[in-house]
């Protein structure tokens, strides 16, 4: 249950408007999700997550389909149920296949593994992979 109503475009001022009608130009789509409408309520908010998020997800160094299964991945580790969700259709939509899929949750899992080990065993950085070091 979301903690605020989600605003739908009767409810959103013109500020929160004006985002959503740019969401769905942006994205070819009437739809507008849950997220931004939640974030609705703070327009100021609503369009820096909004603006930020095209910044960060658009294509680079790193290809789209990666930058969405890392998003899954740090979604995973910080038990955010809907970013896993809603990045995980989109990481398929990039092209991810059910066999890419399996072997991110192997990985994710393989770290939450050796990280809590780790953690509990309060296992020293090696020199050689201290990246404070200058080498």
């Amino acid at each position: 249950m979301a903690v605020l109503p989600l605003l739908g475009d009767e409810e959103a001022n013109a500020e929160a408007l004006a985002v959503f009608n740019d969401i769905r130009e942006k994205r070819g789509t009437d739809y507008v999700n849950n997220f931004w409408r939640a974030l609705a309520h703070d327009p100021a908010q609503l369009r820096s997550v909004w603006e930020s998020i095209q910044t960060v997800m658009a294509p680079g160094a790193l290809d789209p389909l990666v930058k969405e299964l890392i998003y899954v991945a740090v979604s995973t580790a910080n038990g955010c149920g809907y970013c896993v969700h809603s990045h995980t259709a989109s990481a398929k939509a990039k092209g991810m296949t059910p066999q890419m899929h399996a072997e991110l949750l192997a990985v994710i899992a393989m770290a939450s593994r050796t990280n809590a080990l780790a953690t509990a065993l309060g296992v020293p950085v090696d020199d050689r992979f201290d990246s404070t070091r200058g080498e």
